[in-house]
């Protein structure tokens, strides 16, 4: 069994930023609208008048500040309420594809390695644009890597998952190093419209290098000591859209064909899961708790993050303990743990080992335990 390490990690972040001020500014706006239109319906019982958003809310509920979008002008016009991203032709590289291409050459570069290195490209995200041909495949032409690629989708635990499928190419000499890369177009799910939901995710998209330790050149590498999946079904995080939706017409454009949370849920049950299954990960590696100097935790809602770590130190965290990107990234589904990964690292010495732990709809939870080379 080959010895692995990540070696290098990549971030590509979109251009154009809405704050919660300017997105609760747009909220408002469509709220007032809907209310007035919808008057004499709302009067009379037949439709729920919408309640209007606020920042002090959003940053209660989330800690989340801002966020960063491939398009901000469709989000905030309130005749439109969603990103404004127009079909590319099938002769143009696709937008994730573009978005991996960023992200998957600044992680080449850390990582010290080029194309010709690479022996397969994996892009593990929550959502894809098509069903075919997949997207890692494009990637891979795109950066002119041979070998494999795929395409997996575990939520907002993609990343940790690919990170495993990616180790375990490389420890069983499937490959030599592998690219793995996560494209999020989160706010492409989003429903604007939704007072509980509206300022949840942003866009990003991340990448590791994940290769043999023996052939690793790069400044800073990580070990990957061991990694850690669990899934548990749970309708409480769902997404109903589909490639089955236009043989039902009764379903189109319903609610339920973007993200719905039942949040409350959602907190209750999986804040003790992530905590456990980092507990006996570690376990499993005679590791206690005390010897893990930095949790990378998936950027979801920081309230979640405090009571993860307060349940595993048994105090409340430091700031450089469980570093937070959500505030200014917001949730960016599986991109959120490499984010704080890819920012977090760089500071720490020889020897620290870490913990990086996603979760999200399915249940899904993968961790990744790892130490600095």
């Amino acid at each position: 069994m080959q010895r692995v390490v990540i070696s290098g990690t990549g971030l590509y972040t979109p251009p154009n930023s809405i704050s919660n001020e300017e997105l609760v500014e747009s909220f408002n706006a469509y709220v007032e609208k809907f209310n007035s239109d919808n008057a004499d319906a709302i009067a009379a019982g037949q439709v729920a008048a919408l309640t209007p958003s606020s920042t002090e809310f959003i940053e209660k509920a989330s800690g989340i500040k801002s966020r960063y979008v491939m398009n901000k002008s469709g989000i905030i016009d309130i005749n439109r309420m969603k990103p404004d991203i127009p079909e590319r032709s099938n002769d143009e590289w696709s937008i994730l594809c573009e978005m991996a291409i960023k992200a998957g050459t600044q992680a080449l570069e850390k990582a010290g390695r080029t194309a010709a290195d690479i022996d397969g490209v994996i892009v593990a995200c929550s959502n894809l644009q098509r069903a075919y041909p997949a997207v890692a495949i494009e990637v891979q032409e795109a950066l002119g890597i041979e070998g494999f690629g795929f395409d997996m989708n575990v939520a907002c635990s993609s990343a940790t998952f690919g990170i495993q499928a990616a180790a375990n190419s490389v420890q069983l000499g499937q490959a030599r190093a592998i690219l793995m890369v996560n494209p999020e177009i989160c706010t492409g799910h989003m429903n604007f419209c939704d007072r509980d939901s509206h300022f949840i995710f942003g866009d990003a998209c991340t990448a590791v290098v994940v290769e043999r330790a023996e052939d690793a050149v790069s400044d800073n590498q990580f070990d990957i000591i061991g990694t850690k999946l669990l899934t548990k079904y749970s309708n409480n995080i769902r997404n109903n859209f589909g490639f089955l939706n236009r043989a039902d017409d009764s379903g189109v454009g319903a609610p339920d064909k973007l993200f719905v949370q039942q949040g409350r849920k959602v907190f209750k049950d999986v804040c003790p899961m992530v905590a456990e299954l980092i507990g006996e990960h570690l376990q499993e590696f005679s590791l206690p708790v005390s010897d893990i100097k930095r949790f990378w935790l998936h950027q979801a809602n920081l309230n979640m993050n405090m009571l993860i770590a307060r349940k595993l130190l048994g105090r409340d965290p430091e700031a450089h303990e469980a570093p937070v990107v959500l505030d200014e990234y917001a949730n960016t589904s599986s991109a959120g743990s490499i984010i704080a990964f890819h920012k977090y690292q760089d500071d720490l010495p020889s020897g620290t080992l870490g913990v990086i732990c996603s979760f999200g709809a399915g249940y899904s939870i993968g961790s990744v335990i790892v130490r600095k080379h």
